[in-house]
């Protein structure tokens, strides 16, 4: 490499982008010999003034991932290595998962993860690669994201050891001086004060007492601090301040240019303890008999103003939190349960989408504007249901009567709307939601299914094809928008999906370039509905997770070529952030200027990227809430025997689902009978001596013989 023409040309500029630029470059060439920060400034002639501005350059081209520090302090371009740069996500506390922004997860097992704990920023070396799968040891962490723990103090004579809520991070290891005080069994918080290595546990001190492992509630508590939920139940000082400023009426200025729709009759359906009412629907028919489907979402965009308080901690929450017994809203009360909610009643500001649909739900135009609201009536999925099958009693008759004809003209434009999707190939997934339903005392009163019937479809299909109707318009707009995307699976996994439908009889066909139809037919074929739901669950499992993206590149769960999230603005940031688009495009007439756009566009992106994290870590909260209270139901239930159905085969046992939606395992050990071989090929077990088979979807009757709390894990065993 010729050093010295890079020396004077270095030593020629004085600009520090200039100088960051010669730098970069330097490090990327390719006879670029890997050198010590004292080396570089040798070589460069670095003067003592210039040191400071040296350490910021290094510094920055770090944290952009264009070099890294080896263990001799020498600087590696990432380019020239195997190396990958992701953030950990602990699966248990013996594995996981390298996240990378683009391409492949990378598996990192326990003897490979060098101390790394959960949400560390790491460098991970790929060991192993196979196909579209890897494997990696990490080998420097670039960031400790995890600070606080919240575990159980185990205490023996001279020291302790904390065990984390979180089942994905190992033991803390307490000095007796650091748990003086502290009693066996009491759920504490801990502060880690050195981090794991390869050869020994992280080491902390307790900082806070949670409460005592006999206090009412201490695992969800303990489950809901270590998430710090606690910090997202008030909102900051700015936040309030602003709060007071908004009305709680709809004032008469704010009218101003929007349409009213005050006269018309306008519903909310929703579950019957909801608050934040985001959506309302009418439907109307035409005298050539189309439909006028008018969609009413809360304007929340007018109350949420770009750079406020308010935005900037809806953008940092992302999403609403939904725990059984409580919500963890993305914006006030004032204004989620308020100003904002489409209380009936109430007169309410709203972006508004009209959509004249033909009989085949075709949608022939579409309109988009600002409206003033009055919601005739709040209604409940339970209570339409009964409605539109005729199953009303004498109150309900008084109650919906005149709004019965409103309703089934709903249900007839929703059956048309979903006719159309199943038989353009959308996939209609069957999965039941665990519904956790606690008593006043916020015991498990009992666990459920999720009740649904028709009554939720009609809303859904509504939102779906508004979400459409929006996400194309504003495409072909050309604007900065955030879409809603679901990009194909992968050949590879849609040939392990193919192997457990064989135990079906069930085949996808043409995965190398798969459409959603294929999943579809399958799906249609499965006359079980027990077998509907466990097939729909692998099915989803085989598909890549839905996200935000600023590029519109479609949804191949719903076959929909444009898809954004526009229908729950309360709740859902990028529903925000399009409103906001919207709603600046009505006032401005689509007159945007070159700067704003580029702004906007930058924006998209961020909060694109921010928000499906922000997603997916609420799911696993929510999910872990549930993994808790499914622990503390059957808790009660030791001993006793329930139909179940196998839902999963692994090389270690298997997994069997209740007709209540909860999971549990049964190890090889808790299977009599035989020997069990796990034959991965075809995902079945097999006895060894009498050939006895398992599949999944067959039907077992199974012993409930552990249910920890600690754990969240239920054990059963085959009758």
């Amino acid at each position: 490499m010729n050093n010295k023409k890079t020396v004077n040309k270095i030593n020629q500029k004085d600009k520090y982008t200039e100088r960051k630029e010669v730098l970069t470059s330097f490090f990327l060439d390719n006879k670029y010999e890997l050198l010590t920060k004292k080396q570089i400034i040798a070589l460069f002639s670095i003067p003592k003034g210039d040191l400071a501005l040296l350490d910021k350059i290094l510094s920055e081209l770090e944290n952009e991932g264009v070099i890294y520090i080896d263990d001799s302090k020498r600087y590696v371009p990432y380019s020239k290595t195997n190396l990958v740069r992701c953030k950990y996500q602990a699966k248990s506390a013996g594995f996981g998962f390298g996240i990378v922004e683009s391409g492949e997860d990378v598996y990192i097992s326990s003897k490979n993860l060098n101390g790394a704990m959960n949400e560390d920023e790491i460098l991970v070396e790929v060991i192993e690669s196979s196909g579209r799968s890897r494997e990696g040891k990490v080998v420097k962490i670039l960031k400790r994201n995890c600070k606080q723990v919240i575990g159980r103090f185990s205490k023996s004579r001279n020291f302790g050891f904390v065990i984390p809520i979180d089942d994905s991070i190992q033991d803390i290891y307490i000095s007796k001086k650091n748990s003086t005080n502290i009693k066996d069994g009491q759920v504490v918080q801990v502060d880690i004060e050195k981090y794991p290595t390869k050869d020994s546990k992280a080491e902390g001190k307790i900082t806070r007492i949670i409460g005592n492992s006999s206090d009412s509630h201490i695992d969800a508590k303990s489950l809901y601090i270590s998430y710090g939920l606690d910090l997202m139940e008030n909102f900051n000082d700015e936040v309030n301040e602003e709060l007071l400023k908004i009305p709680d009426k709809v004032l008469k200025s704010e009218k101003k240019d929007r349409k009213d729709r005050t006269a018309d009759r306008v519903y909310t359906i929703d579950a019957e303890d909801a608050k934040d009412l985001d959506d309302a629907v009418s439907v109307k028919m035409t005298k050539d008999g189309n439909y006028l489907l008018s969609v009413y979402i809360a304007d929340v965009s007018h109350y949420v103003k770009e750079k406020s308080a308010l935005d900037k901690e809806a953008i940092a929450r992302g999403t609403s939190i939904y725990i059984p017994g409580k919500v963890i809203p993305m914006l006030p009360k004032k204004l989620s349960n308020g100003i904002c909610s489409l209380n009936a009643g109430e007169e309410r500001l709203s972006l508004a989408v009209d959509m004249l649909i033909s009989k085949e739900g075709e949608v022939l135009n579409s309109d988009v504007f600002k409206a003033v609201i009055k919601v005739e009536k709040k209604m409940s999925y339970d209570k339409v249901y009964k409605v539109i099958t005729n199953q009303e009693d004498e109150q309900l008759k008084i109650e919906y009567g005149k709004y019965k004809e409103d309703l089934l003209l709903m249900e007839k434009l929703a059956r048309i709307l979903n006719d159309k999707r199943v038989k353009e190939g959308c996939i209609n997934f069957e999965i039941p939601e665990t519904h956790v339903i606690l008593n006043e005392s916020e015991d498990v009163e009992t666990i459920e299914p999720y009740p649904i019937t028709f009554a939720n479809q009609i809303i859904e299909e509504f939102m779906l094809v508004t979400n459409m109707v929006i996400a194309e318009k504003y495409y072909f707009l050309e604007l900065p928008f955030i879409y809603r995307i679901h990009e194909k699976p992968d050949e590879e996994k849609l040939r392990d999906l193919n192997l457990i439908l064989s135990n079906y009889k069930l085949k996808i066909k043409g995965i190398k370039d798969v459409h959603p139809k294929a999943l579809s037919d399958v799906l249609s074929k499965v006359e079980s509905e027990d077998d509907r739901d466990i097939i729909s669950t692998y099915m989803l499992r085989s598909l890549k997770l839905a996200k935000y993206s600023n590029e519109c590149l479609g949804h191949f769960g719903l076959n929909a070529k444009y898809y954004c999230h526009f229908t729950s603005p309360i709740r859902r940031y990028p529903d925000l952030f399009i409103h906001r688009m919207i709603s600046k495009s009505i006032e401005k007439n689509l007159m945007f200027k070159e700067n704003e756009l580029l702004k906007y566009e930058k924006q998209a992106e961020k909060y694109a990227k921010s928000s499906s994290e922000l997603e997916k870590n609420s799911t696993k909260i929510e999910r872990d809430f549930v993994s808790l209270y499914s622990a503390i139901y059957m808790s009660k239930f030791i001993g006793n025997e329930f139909e179940a159905r196998v839902s999963s085969i692994t090389s270690f046992g298997i997994f069997v689902r209740l007709e209540n939606t909860v999971e549990g395992f049964v190890s090889f050990n808790d299977i009599p009978g035989d020997y069990f071989i796990f034959d991965e090929k075809n995902r079945i077990l097999i006895g060894k001596n009498t050939s006895k088979k398992y599949k999944i979807g067959d039907k077992v009757k199974v012993k409930l013989i552990k249910s920890d709390i600690l754990t969240k894990q239920i054990d059963f065993e085959v009758i």
